[in-house]
């Protein structure tokens, strides 16, 4: 009997520590985290071989000798973390991570390298929020609702590439309907022509062999009424409802390059989002019809997709234009309008076009991109709240200015994908 008794207490004390160690062992934040994202598959065929994504406008070797193609990829997947954090001077702190399959180092499905998308926290107060981290550029807010993810950043919705940045946001109620928002932040330079550590590379170095010296930080803005007017309707990929949006954006940077006059970079346009038959109430999106735009005008950006000027077969650098000491920024303009309409709350059609074009040519090199455009039609069926379908279509196509003998002045490229999503 006694021993019985011990070994039923040895048990006992075993499955207790057990209990205690598999409680020590859990992984946890100690503020609320959340966790989401999505599983995508495309499946794309492409009128020239240029990959799962559409890579930005098709270049002039595509038009002799070009091949088709029918591949299948699931990088575009992404997740994210999002916590929660205590209360700091009346704000609340949130922060979020986003991680997508796009990362450089290979291109092979197999090899889908983790991609920082969005890492910032916030302090948000009722009316003014502080980010810092990295966020989606505040030059030219639209993105355009294609499936192929790239939201048209190099045909003339140039909403990339997402920049570390400190942001400050403040809102200004008129009403309970009307609302202004202000947006200033300072964001890390990202034209090409004088990148950090870029001075020891030879692809920047101009014919009598000066190169760059450096970027300054970036000036960015945005300022946006916002009026409940006419209602609300779906706006990106409807997963949210969007009122009347109006508003002016812009940018000002320069870069130092030695030989040379400080180069500026800038950029400002317009931007609006109207609900043209809002929702019957506030959420459903059936027989909703939503229409946005946007137009530009920009100077030494061609990162960040806005200006042209990149010549074919070339390493040379695009942001800059002109010869030493008077080399300046190319010049550039685009716009972008769409609209998207959901027969059903579960069935959404959008269409779009959009086009970037280079302004005051004369100094760009041979065979320079003229103009980058882009006409897409794509349809998305939910099926659940978490899987849903999707088809889209797109034409792109490149025209080439200054062609040296023998260089096609033409390009195009069509686009059919096929995507299904689950989202978690």
């Amino acid at each position: 009997m006694l021993r019985k008794l011990g070994i039923l207490t040895v048990m006992l004390i075993i499955i207790s520590a057990t209990s205690v160690l598999a409680e020590d062992s859990v992984v946890s934040s100690k503020y609320n985290l959340s966790f989401g994202g999505y599983v995508k598959i495309d499946y794309v065929n492409n009128s020239n071989a240029v990959g799962p994504r559409t890579p930005g406008p098709p270049g002039g070797g595509f038009v002799a000798g070009s091949k088709d193609e029918s591949i299948l990829t699931a990088r575009q997947s992404r997740f994210w973390l999002k916590a929660s954090g205590p209360t700091v001077s009346g704000a609340k702190t949130n922060a979020l991570i986003e991680m997508d399959f796009y990362g450089g180092g290979s291109s092979s499905n197999e090899f889908g390298n983790l991609r920082m998308r969005h890492a910032y926290g916030t302090l948000d107060w009722p009316d003014t929020q502080v980010l810092i981290g990295q966020y989606s550029d505040l030059f030219a807010p639209a993105a355009a609702d294609t499936i192929d993810g790239r939201q048209g950043n190099t045909t003339g919705a140039p909403g990339s590439p997402r920049v570390s940045q400190i942001r400050v946001t403040q809102k200004i109620k008129f009403d309970a309907d009307n609302t202004l928002k202000i947006v200033a932040g300072v964001q890390n330079p990202v034209q090409d022509a004088a990148s950090s550590g870029s001075n020891s590379s030879s692809k920047y170095l101009g014919s009598d062999g000066t190169g760059p010296y450096g970027s300054m930080v970036n000036i960015a803005g945005q300022v946006f009424l916002s009026s409940n007017i006419l209602g609300v309707s779906p706006k990106y990929m409807g997963r949210s409802m969007s009122p009347l949006e109006v508003g002016v954006f812009g940018l000002r940077g320069d870069m130092k390059l030695v030989g040379n006059k400080r180069v500026d970079n800038y950029g400002y346009g317009v931007y609006a989002f109207a609900p043209i038959v809002k929702s019957r109430d506030g959420k459903s999106r059936s027989m909703t019809l939503s229409l946005e735009g946007q137009a530009y005008k920009a100077e030494g950006m061609d990162v960040q997709g806005a200006t042209n000027g990149i010549a074919l077969k070339s390493t040379t650098n695009t942001g800059l234009v002109g010869t030493f000491p008077d080399k300046s920024g190319a010049k550039g303009f685009g716009y972008y309008g769409q609209l998207k309409f959901y027969v059903t709350q579960d069935l959404g059609l959008t269409a779009g076009h959009m086009a970037r074009k280079a302004d005051d040519s004369s100094q760009y090199p041979s065979n320079y991109e003229q103009k980058n455009q882009l006409s897409y039609v794509n349809a998305t069926y939910d099926l659940t709240d978490a899987f849903r379908v999707a088809s889209e279509f797109e034409h792109l196509e490149t025209t080439y200015g200054k062609l040296t003998k023998g260089t096609p002045g033409y390009a195009q490229n069509n686009v059919i994908r096929l995507a299904a999503y689950f989202f978690f």
